[in-house]
């Protein structure tokens, strides 16, 4: 969809807490000193606490320890090469694009849902300005009509950014709100449609199974949408967000993640873990607080900002 303009120097701001635990610690520890299996031991424990996964961090720390008995690696400075090597390798080749409408004259569909706190809305927020920016006509979907204050909070969005928003009554059918909205996108001949829904707990069977009605009314008024299924994950949350994410995947077939409030956090690492737990690309991450904080997600750039000095 070409939305999006990858900003390394963005990137490397978020990732600040990430790469001084990472970079800074793993630089300290090895810096001057000749490999050893008690330092690759101790490598192993700052790969973990950096969320990167016991998946990776084993088979990466085993690559490593086969590396220096044969002696290709030696020294400690070489080991840091050695690990962001071999964690940009890991990263599989997948579509990180925003898919969009294949009919012309058609509205994009990208649904948008997360848990409490994630951060969903402020990244709802943050695809339209990059949409509008871009000269794209975006409509908002407040279907998030459950949580009090979630309409006010979109609608504060909607004016600041210059978009308009279809909304309902709170403890409205958040499906509805939907069909209304794709409704109005059709008849406005609006590029691209964003429905935020709401927060809910993966534990809450009748609300998972609002957000599959939500996405059965969507692809009644549009048979191929919702063209992208963005699932927020707060980054904050490390390994748990991962069993969250497992739970939404059955319910409304996510096709990529948006990583929220990566900036907070020293454990950019999640970014792996969640490839290697879900199989779903990392589509978007949020480097800060400002509809701007957005950047299209680079396994490349990113390993290299966790490890740049």
């Amino acid at each position: 969809m070409g939305i999006f303009t990858k900003t390394v120097s963005a990137i490397r701001k978020g990732l600040a807490r990430t790469r001084e635990a990472l970079f800074g610690g793993l630089s300290a520890l090895l810096s001057g000193k000749t490999l050893s299996n008690d330092l690759i031991d101790e490598i192993e424990e700052y790969l973990i606490k950096a969320d990167v996964g016991v998946k990776a961090t084993n088979a990466i720390i085993d690559e490593l320890r086969q590396a220096f008995e044969s002696g290709e690696v030696q020294k400690g400075e070489d080991a840091i090469e050695f690990l962001k090597n071999h964690l940009k390798s890991r990263f599989k080749q997948m579509d990180r694009s925003i898919a969009k409408s294949s009919t012309p004259g058609m509205p994009t569909v990208i649904l948008v849902a997360g848990i409490n706190g994630a951060g969903k809305t402020t990244s709802v927020a943050k695809i339209a300005k990059s949409l509008r920016d871009e000269g794209r006509t975006v409509l908002l979907a407040a279907a998030d009509t459950f949580r009090a204050g979630a309409v006010a909070q979109l609608e504060i969005w909607a004016q600041r950014l210059g978009v308009d928003l279809v909304k309902g009554e709170q403890g409205s059918d958040p499906a509805a709100v939907a069909y209304d909205a794709t409704e109005a996108a059709l008849a406005r001949g609006v590029d691209v449609l964003l429905i935020d829904t709401a927060g809910r707990l993966h534990t809450q069977k009748n609300l998972m199974e609002q957000l599959t009605k939500i996405r059965r009314v969507v692809t009644k008024k549009i048979p191929d949408a919702p063209h992208e299924v963005l699932l927020v994950l707060d980054a904050t949350n490390g390994q748990v967000a991962i069993t969250y994410a497992q739970e939404f995947r059955q319910a409304i077939d996510v096709t990529g993640i948006f990583l929220a409030k990566l900036d907070g956090t020293a454990k950019g690492g999640i970014v792996l873990a969640i490839q290697d737990a879900l199989d779903i690309p990392v589509k978007l991450v949020g480097v800060g607080e400002t509809p701007e904080d957005v950047e299209p997600f680079d396994p490349e750039s990113f390993i290299d900002a966790m490890f740049e000095g």
